[in-house]
């Protein structure tokens, strides 16, 4: 997770793994990570190769074009396909932008 970690500090704006804790989530953008899934190839019975895969959650409290195309910019510096979608949570006022990928 450390080289999720360093591509989230090129971002620029507060991140969390999963959650920020009661009380201490900042005033959006920011950001939260995790890795709920692996793919994995097998070779003889065992796991060859792992990959983790990644979710970085972009919450905004508008549309911002800006802070998504500087964590699309940061993704593509360092390779790595995503996938991207977005929801708006009505009951929190922000947008969620997911970008998901494997590493």
């Amino acid at each position: 997770m450390k080289r999720v970690t360093k591509i989230l500090r090129e971002i620029k704006i507060p991140f969390a793994y999963s959650h920020f804790a009661e009380g201490e989530c900042p005033t959006p953008p920011f950001i939260c990570y995790m890795s709920p899934d692996t793919e994995n190839m097998y070779a003889d019975g065992r796991v060859w190769f792992q990959k983790k895969v990644i979710l970085i959650e972009l919450y905004t409290d508008r549309k911002d074009e800006g802070i998504e195309k500087k964590v699309t910019d940061v993704l593509d510096k360092y390779k790595l396909g995503y996938h991207r979608s977005e929801v708006w949570i009505a009951e929190e006022k922000l947008f969620q932008v997911v970008f998901q990928f494997k590493i």
